[in-house]
């Protein structure tokens, strides 16, 4: 008799060490009173059953939303994407999208996450899929794009737990909440690059064979960012992807963390390799790859509107306008 072919759990790999030249943690962590009292309080939360998790992460998103911390950001944006909707479908909406927050906030500081993924659905399916694992099984390296969307934590662990090496360029943070988070990040087997010479060590860790997983959704002051349509608008956005993927040659894939219906589950789509234009001037290279990353980014978002981030201001800065012509010499 045959033996049954193995499950997609028992094919996973072990979590990885993430790379020692990027486990150090930069950031403000609190005073050890602060934090060992912050830690028990997350602790006890963390022990919930995961039905109490979730009716304390609505429960949560619901309260923001009511109290209407960062609400008009929210419809603003949403009035800016669908003119044409109605009013109550965009509240509906952001409601949607303040319960995504909370539930990756409760979800990202269990410290067991990346252990116990009962959250995982565990097939992942498509070319791009195969694409970037075959990549990975050359010894070579791969650039990630994501959002924050759905999980973006839980995204990278699942990528992790299949055998992805994965480094994400991160930002400092402080406080006990968010440093929990980035020790959980370490603790699945993440590197971590930071924006002071992140191009540098980007382009090192896919030499390296190992991926690097960027967030391309959040606005930058204009003199570092290019400037892409995001629903139709230009949205200040980072060049680093395409500047990296075009010095190094790595391909670009996104891959998005996609809630279930019940928004407990997660599986994972990955679309791609997102290719370098051709024919174009350096800049203009990168500004065009930049906007075909952001187009994918994009249809998810349309296609599961209530699990992105419309709480922030992603239009906040506009292209600078043009410089006023010189006054004749006379």
């Amino acid at each position: 008799m045959s033996s049954p072919a193995p499950s997609p759990e028992s094919q996973r790999l072990p979590l990885p060490l993430p790379p020692a030249r990027l486990v150090q943690v930069l950031g403000e962590r609190p005073s050890p009173v602060v934090g060992w009292l912050a830690n028990r309080v997350m602790d006890a939360v963390c022990a919930l059953p995961a039905s109490w998790k979730d009716g304390l992460a609505r429960f949560v998103g619901w309260l923001a939303f009511t109290l209407g911390i960062r609400l008009r950001v929210a419809l603003e944006n949403l009035t800016h994407a669908w003119p044409d909707m109605s009013d109550a479908e965009r509240r509906r909406i952001a409601l949607g999208a303040y319960v995504t927050m909370a539930r990756v906030v409760l979800e990202s500081i269990d410290k067991k996450d990346h252990v116990d993924t009962h959250w995982e659905i565990p097939e992942v399916k498509g070319e791009a899929w195969e694409a970037l694992q075959a990549n990975i099984a050359k010894g070579q390296g791969a650039l990630l794009v994501t959002a924050h969307f759905g999980n973006w934590e839980r995204a990278g662990k699942m990528l992790l737990r299949r055998g992805i090496p994965l480094n994400a360029l991160v930002r400092p943070l402080k406080g006990a909440l968010n440093m929990r988070i980035v020790d959980n990040r370490i603790g699945a087997g993440a590197g971590l690059i930071y924006p002071k010479g992140a191009i540098a060590e980007a382009q090192e860790a896919v030499k390296l064979g190992e991926t690097v997983l960027m967030l391309l959704d959040q606005s930058l002051p204009a003199k570092a960012a290019v400037f892409v349509p995001f629903f139709g608008r230009p949205a200040s956005t980072t060049p680093a992807m395409a500047v990296v993927a075009q010095r190094s040659g790595a391909p670009v894939f996104v891959v998005m963390g996609i809630r279930d219906e019940s928004g407990q589950k997660l599986r994972l789509e990955v679309e791609g390799p997102i290719t370098v234009p051709e024919g174009l001037g350096e800049q203009d290279a990168i500004t065009a790859h930049t906007a075909a990353v952001t187009a994918v980014l994009e249809k998810y978002v349309r296609r599961y509107p209530d699990q992105w981030l419309w709480l922030h201001r992603r239009w906040k800065v506009q292209p600078p306008s043009p410089e006023a012509p010189a006054a004749p010499q006379g």
